[in-house]
């Protein structure tokens, strides 16, 4: 089949780049897969990913053996034959959620002189609205006489869930300002059977942008009502159920309270969107709103173990959790860092454990002690805080980890622990958003 269709480039592995490569390679293409760091091109060609994602290293190692999947630094080696070019950077942000596209441009023009006549770059990597147009302009500009096309098709991948959600997409968003491009990416993803949306490049940019600045509203939406019912005694989760089954709302709305949404890519969309408004002389106060509220989020949740505790000074506090969301490795921009941070700065001392962290990224971040099991964790502790919601958690033993602790205080900002057992077991328990209610110990 991927012979039938031509060879594929995908250029920059990390999360995106890693996925794309392996899953097109196990749909039949012959993949190579383009990235500068040396070290990292060894360790693909290994079958070692950059980063953990269930089931990755499986089918990365599977077409690796069958001769469908392998990686190289050299893009012009890459590009020699391919009928498709992706950028599938992971585009990085700064502390600020700004992102920095120098990274897509540099190797639009490096392309430019190894692309073939009559090939299609198709850009997955996020980016703002209008990218996709200078890209198209930075590759004519460094090969006037290049025939190419140009598409935006964005990715919608879940870190824990990439595999599926790349095979089993519930929608794919094709953007071309050709129709004959359009056709050329429906001949790429024919494998996949997923209803397309077909529509010119901006309207597919923008469409990234909007599916994200919903999904942030959302989450902060569901994290303001479970602010409110804390100080009103009502239950978050409970009026989150009766939500989901207005058929207006749905079963899947992300309305489940407790921490900011973080890792950087739903507030890139809002921070694209809100600069965008400034561009145009437009105020958009919900942009502007959804994110203040969320930035001050994970301040109201130390805020509620503070008020408990009545001050981290000389205390040992532990938190289970330190990837940015269950199912990956990867620490980047991560909720537990910024409790962490604040629990630190006001003279607690902090141990961590996550059982999926980078060992790499762990070491880059101070102010935390790493363990190497849970019950480390829970040794002596003054408080417990679950961030991150890896399944195995709710499988500890309980009781155990009650009788290391100092201070059986166990505050849930997932709320995926049953309450009524954590008060049996002897913890002091918190959720967020459950009226402000605590089950004593």
């Amino acid at each position: 089949m991927g012979a039938q269709r031509g060879s594929v480039c995908v250029i920059g592995i990390w999360h995106l780049g890693a996925v794309t490569a392996a899953c097109l390679a196990d749909l039949g293409y012959t993949v190579v897969g383009v990235d500068k760091d040396s070290d990292k091109v060894e360790a693909l060609n290994r079958g070692v990913p950059p980063l953990f994602e269930p089931g990755l290293q499986e089918m990365m190692a599977k077409n690796i053996a069958a001769g469908r999947l392998t990686f190289t630094s050299d893009l012009a080696e890459a590009l020699g034959g391919a009928s498709y070019a992706l950028i599938t950077y992971d585009t990085p942000v700064d502390d600020n959620d700004e992102v920095d596209l120098s990274g897509i441009f540099a190797v639009a023009e490096d392309l430019a002189g190894h692309l073939g006549d009559g090939a299609t770059i198709i850009v997955s990597s996020q980016v703002p609205v209008g990218t996709c147009e200078e890209i198209a302009a930075a590759v004519r500009q460094a090969n006037p006489s290049l025939n190419f096309g140009i598409a935006y098709t964005p990715e919608n991948l879940r870190l824990g869930q990439a595999i599926q959600r790349f095979k089993q997409p519930e929608m794919i968003v094709i953007g071309a300002d050709s129709e004959a491009t359009l056709q050329r990416v429906e001949q790429l993803l024919a494998p996949i059977e997923a209803p397309r949306v077909r529509v010119d490049l901006r309207t597919a940019e923008m469409t990234k942008h909007a599916i994200n600045a919903f999904l942030a509203t959302s989450i902060t939406f569901a994290n303001e009502i479970a602010n409110l019912c804390d100080e009103a005694g009502a239950d978050a989760l409970r009026v989150a159920e009766a939500l989901r089954l207005d058929s207006r709302i749905g079963p899947g709305a992300p309305l489940h309270p407790g921490l900011g949404f973080a890792g950087g890519t739903l507030a890139r969309d809002l921070k694209v969107l809100r600069r965008l408004s400034e561009r145009h002389g437009y105020e958009a106060s919900l942009i502007n709103a959804v994110l203040a509220v969320n930035e001050r989020q994970n301040g109201v949740v130390v805020g509620r173990l503070r008020r408990i505790l009545g001050s981290f000074d000389g205390l040992s506090v532990g938190v289970l959790g330190l990837t940015y969301k269950a199912g990956t490795s990867t620490l980047r921009r991560s909720a537990a860092l910024e409790i962490i941070r604040a629990i630190a700065t006001d003279g607690a001392a902090v141990k961590a454990h996550d059982p999926k962290a980078d060992p790499e990224e762990v070491r880059l971040h101070g102010g935390f002690t790493f363990c190497d099991d849970p019950y480390a964790v829970a040794e002596g502790s003054d408080a417990l805080v679950l961030v991150t919601n890896w399944p195995q958690f709710r499988e500890l033993d309980f009781p155990r980890i009650r009788s290391l602790m100092r201070n059986p205080v166990l505050l849930d900002a997932q709320n995926m622990l049953d309450a009524d057992r954590m008060a049996e077991a002897g913890f002091r328990y918190i959720g967020v958003g459950r009226g402000g209610r605590e089950r004593p110990a």
